[in-house]
């Protein structure tokens, strides 16, 4: 049996909805972490997908932020919000969501952009990523674990298509990668995806300046394994056709099936 678990970052489910639901009947995932939803909790559109045979948390706040997780084999003992999330401005946001999917531990979660070096903000998603390394160190690892999303880093150089053209900026920093490197040193390993086009999977695409045409992309969105799961890994990919047309996200989905 193959499991299959998507990343997406859709900008807004409001805007992307009818996407999203289209995307799911051609390519029938059977876990959907999505990230930046742009609602609240109880304007998220779980009818909708409940009636396609998938359970929903949501986790929202408004305009900004927001995560869910979509199911259609369980969707039990949710938590919303790392242990120990830190606030900005005084207030959690809505960034991180877990549940137990077919015996899978899965989280889906949306790191903070950093917006500039200099910026309270770029502090703030150091201490985030440093809050979901110690969430990660504390797991069961006697089951399969994942946790996955826009995580607004790019573990190397290669996953920009110009590291000269962001010197000096966030998602490409020293201590952002260390940051990374300290998640992933709890034991988890991150799931490459292959290229269907191009030589780099990359996963997101800025609207302006024909960014997508001209393939000028990021890779920021992965998924992180125990060995648990790594074991069962069978494929990855990123669906970059996604991020083509009108009212496309300026994420694709990450695709990773398992044969659990």
């Amino acid at each position: 049996m193959t499991v299959r678990i998507v990343s997406w970052n859709i900008n807004s489910i409001t805007a992307r909805a009818d996407r999203l639901a289209a995307w799911i009947e051609a390519n029938t995932p059977d876990v959907v972490c999505l990230q930046e939803l742009k609602t609240t909790t109880e304007a998220f559109p779980a009818q909708r997908f409940n009636d396609a045979g998938y359970a929903v948390a949501a986790h929202g706040q408004g305009r900004w932020n927001g995560v869910a997780i979509l199911s259609r084999v369980g969707l039990d003992h949710i938590q919303r919000d790392l242990t120990d999330q830190p606030a900005f401005n005084n207030a959690t946001e809505a960034r991180a969501i877990a549940a137990t999917c077919n015996g899978v531990r899965i989280w889906s979660v949306y790191v903070p952009n950093g917006r500039d070096i200099t910026d309270p903000h770029y502090e703030y998603k150091l201490n985030f990523l440093g809050a979901l390394a110690a969430e990660a160190a504390n797991r069961d690892d006697s089951s399969p674990y994942a946790i996955t999303g826009d995580f607004n880093v790019c573990p190397t150089d290669d996953d920009i298509y110009d590291i000269d053209a962001w010197e000096g900026t966030t998602h490409t920093t020293d201590a952002e990668r260390a940051a990374l490197n300290e998640l992933q040193e709890t034991n988890l390993t991150e799931v490459y995806p292959r290229a269907l086009k191009y030589d780099q999977p990359f996963t997101f695409w800025d609207y302006r300046n024909l960014d997508f045409p001209k393939n000028r992309g990021l890779r920021i969105d992965l998924l992180l394994a125990n060995p648990s799961l790594m074991t069962h890994v069978t494929d990855a990919y990123v669906d970059r056709n996604e991020r083509k047309g009108k009212g496309a996200s300026d994420h694709a989905p990450l695709v990773v099936d398992t044969n659990l």
